[in-house]
């Protein structure tokens, strides 16, 4: 394990690297986004009253992650709500930049959404905060092999993901992403030895671990790579439209994701009205006809989030609206 299989990592690391656009030494092998992203939420240096800017649909834990921050060091969580679907990319960053004070010293926020599937105007919300010399944090959890984008366009300084999801890689994979010049001022989660400062391996402390996982990362690239990202996104563009534009007829249903393809993609939202408890029509669905969906109450909003993939076949996706119309009509 130690002489042979773990020193693979640097082929998959250099591979990974060139598949999500970004140099080899600032990509961090993990086991998911939340290890990524924590690396990053707990290894910048903040004071209290420092604030940190982020939106109240964003992960949980990453939100649980700076309200830990918040009791144990006194800094100031700050969150900012934007309506589903947002009506514009363009309001969505007016929301970021008029949120933005003297005091904001870091902003982390959804490349796409876990919830609605909202995807953000990343380059221009960072190239704001570069301007104002404020850090961005990235989750781009639901992001990475989901639709087309390069690392190195968004002109982000951390980006964290989970490879399990739509990379197909084996459960307990992610990387994360640090800008080479913020590597040595980053605090490893883990403890690293001083000589790793600007090492960004030391991010991948984290004891004994199964090689084996991080390894098959590299079959899991040359899947999606015969696949084209381009042609995948369109085929989850598809498969979302087909059920989401059938529903939308129903009176009963209300979609929340954005039927731009510039916000959205694979994810989908199917809301209700009328009273309809979206958590037992998702209960319904498992129970009666194996339909996977997952409900996620909000304060604004609650619904079905919906994810076909690219296994998914037509007569699955007209299953699953025939048997939402089916029980509405009960």
């Amino acid at each position: 394990m130690v002489a042979v299989l773990e020193h693979q990592v640097e082929a998959v690391r250099r591979r990974l690297a060139q598949a999500a656009g970004c140099d080899s030494e600032e990509m961090a092998i993990t086991r998911n986004a939340s290890e990524a992203l924590e690396n990053a939420q707990y290894g910048i240096d903040l004071k209290p009253g420092d604030e940190v800017l982020t939106t109240d649909q964003d992960y949980p834990r990453m939100l649980t992650t700076f309200a830990q921050r918040e009791r144990r060091e006194g800094i100031v969580l700050k969150t900012i709500s934007f309506p589903v679907p947002p009506p514009s990319m363009d309001d969505l960053y007016r929301r970021f930049e008029q949120a933005v004070t003297p005091r904001t010293k870091l902003i982390l926020f959804c490349h796409i959404t876990n919830r609605t599937g909202q995807i953000f105007p990343v380059r221009r919300i960072c190239q704001m905060a570069r301007e104002r010399n404020i850090p961005t944090i990235i989750d781009g959890a639901h992001a990475f092999s989901h639709f087309p984008y390069q690392i190195s366009d968004l002109d982000c300084d951390y980006y964290g993901t989970s490879l399990h999801k739509w990379t197909y890689a084996p459960i307990g994979t992610g990387f994360l992403y640090v800008r080479k010049s913020r590597i040595a001022g980053t605090w490893s989660m883990m403890a690293s030895d001083k000589t790793q400062a600007g090492d960004i391996r030391k991010f991948e402390e984290i004891g004994t671990h199964p090689a084996a996982n991080h390894n098959a990362i590299s079959e899991a690239l040359v899947f999606n790579e015969n696949l084209g990202v381009d042609r995948k996104a369109a085929r989850l563009r598809y498969l979302r439209d087909r059920w989401a534009k059938r529903l939308a007829q129903n009176p009963k249903c209300r979609i929340l994701h954005s039927p731009d393809p510039a916000q959205s993609c694979g994810i989908g939202f199917l809301a209700f009205t009328g009273g309809i408890d979206g958590g037992k029509m998702r209960e319904a669905l498992w129970s009666k006809y194996n339909i996977v969906t997952t409900y996620m109450p909000h304060t604004e909003y609650s619904g079905l989030r919906v994810t076909p993939n690219i296994y998914s076949t037509l007569r699955e996706v007209d299953f699953f609206a025939s048997m939402v119309e089916k029980e509405l009509a009960l």
